[in-house]
This record gives C-alpha cells, structure tokens and sequence, in this order.
C-alpha cells in the first residue's frame, strides 16, 4: 500500500540551519538575516511525502524486494534483522528552487541560508514522518540508479510531483528517498 501525506510544517532548528549554511558561530547580523529567509522561505514551502511498506528477503548481500532486486553490502548490513522495509520520498516543493534561483542573483548569502532552510526542512520532515535511520540511494555501495525503483514503487511523480532527470537529479532539488527498515517484534 502506497500512503500519502502532507503533514504541517515541522518546528523549525535554527542551529540546524546554521550549521548546513557551515556559520559556527552566528552573530546578530546573521541571525537577522535568518529571519528575513525564513520569512520569505516559508509561504513557498509545500510539504508532501510518500510511503509504502514492501518485504524483504535477504541473501547476504542481496536484498529482493517485491518491486526490486539489489546488491549492496552497506544496505544488507543496515537491514540485518528487517523483514520488510518502508520507502519514503519527501519534498518540500519546487517553490523554494525557485526562490533559490532568483535570489542567487541578488544575494548570494540570502541563497545559501535558502539552501540551508530547504535542507533542514526536507530532513526535519523525514524525522518528523519516521524517527528510525534511513538509508538513501548513493550511501555505501547501494548505486544511486537505485533511486529509479524507489520512484517506480512509490510513484513519486503523479504522488507528490518529485521527477528524476537521466543524471538521478530529483526536482524539487529539497527532496529525500529513502530505506528504513522494520523489524518484527517476536
């Protein structure tokens, strides 16, 4: 079963904003700066996410799922004890790409504290929806062009709008899939 859900906005963590736009320390001007993006930041913001929970069978490093077959060392470790895993996608929307893009032309620091939102606003959504590790198309050895079952399976496109180009690049660019793995409790 494929779920849907468009959850309200997640509280926000400045210092986890920070920390993506790589400020150490903030000063008074920065943080000001914060508030002007976060202002601007927030009416574009569309949160949607997608989920579907599919079994497992586990051959050492070789993972069958019912939509999908793969090899990968790092995922099999990651899924030691799982019987069936949840795929999620989760985008905060193509609106803040745009503000993105134009404000890169006027203001580099303003895009880059817009680039930090979009990020910690794409993670806080993910921890919001599951706090359970997640593992992404890309981590260890588990290809990236694993990205193009995810969104098969999931039907990122007509469910949330999230499209893969030929390079993997998803749009919106603020956007995650991801692994997490369930175990049954005995």
């Amino acid at each position: 079963m494929i779920a849907l859900f468009c959850p309200d906005a997640p509280p926000i963590d400045r210092r986890e904003i920070l920390r993506y736009a790589g400020v150490r320390t903030s000063d008074p001007a920065t943080e000001a700066l914060l508030d002007e993006c976060l202002a601007i930041a927030q009416p574009v913001l569309t949160y949607r996410a997608c989920h579907g929970t599919f079994p497992v069978r586990m051959d050492g490093d070789r993972m069958d799922f019912s939509f999908a077959s793969v090899k990968s060392a790092s995922l099999a470790k990651f899924l030691t004890g799982c019987t069936s895993v949840m795929l999620l996608a989760a985008t905060v929307g193509i609106g803040l790409d745009r503000l993105i893009a134009r404000t890169t032309v006027t203001s580099p620091a303003r895009a880059l504290l817009l680039d930090a939102i979009g990020v910690e606003r794409v993670e806080a959504l993910c921890d919001s929806f599951s706090p359970l590790p997640r593992f992404s198309p890309g981590y260890g050895d588990l290809p990236l062009d694993f990205q193009r079952e995810i969104f098969r399976a999931l039907d990122c496109q007509r469910k949330i709008g999230l499209s893969l180009n030929e390079s993997l690049l998803m749009s919106p660019s603020k956007s995650v899939t991801a692994i997490i793995g369930i175990k049954e409790n005995l």
